[in-house]
């Protein structure tokens, strides 16, 4: 057996781990319907000023990563980006969603959307440290018939 580090970037390990997992992740969790999403915030140009990534598997959203041009911070924009990321994962028939920030970027607009901190990781780059949040989505109810029997 040789362990080689390569030190770089290697795209052919980094696929064939996260086929790997996902195999391992299929069988323990019994859902195999993980899907990503994207969602763009565009100037009236059409330039890119923001943006949310994220996936959906197993009734659970998540939000890899939301970013804002800095000139378009405190405009709301990103509390309609992380809107329009829940009413997706909601479609999509999740009813809860987690995200992890770094200390500098983003705790307290997650925490001002209803999500709750689970956890944090301390020691991170920079003395800062990475926060854990998570929040369960309202189900939407059925059409209520209104006819008499």
């Amino acid at each position: 057996m040789t362990i080689a580090p390569v030190g770089t970037d290697d795209p052919e390990l980094e696929k064939r781990l996260s086929d790997e997992l996902d195999k391992i992740n299929s069988a323990a969790i019994d859902a195999d319907d993980e899907l990503p999403f994207s969602i763009r915030a565009t100037d009236e140009d059409g330039a890119l000023v923001g943006g949310i990534t994220g996936y959906t598997w197993g009734g659970c959203g998540g939000i890899t990563s939301l970013w804002l041009a800095e000139e378009q911070r405190g405009k709301g924009i990103g509390a309609r980006l992380l809107a329009a990321a829940e009413a997706e994962i909601k479609r999509r028939g999740g009813d809860r969603v987690v995200v992890a920030t770094m200390s500098f970027q983003a705790p307290g607009f997650y925490l001002r959307h209803g999500y709750r901190e689970v956890g944090r990781t301390p020691g991170m780059p920079g003395g800062t440290a990475k926060h854990h949040f998570h929040k369960s989505l309202p189900t939407i109810a059925g059409p209520v018939s209104s006819r008499r029997t």
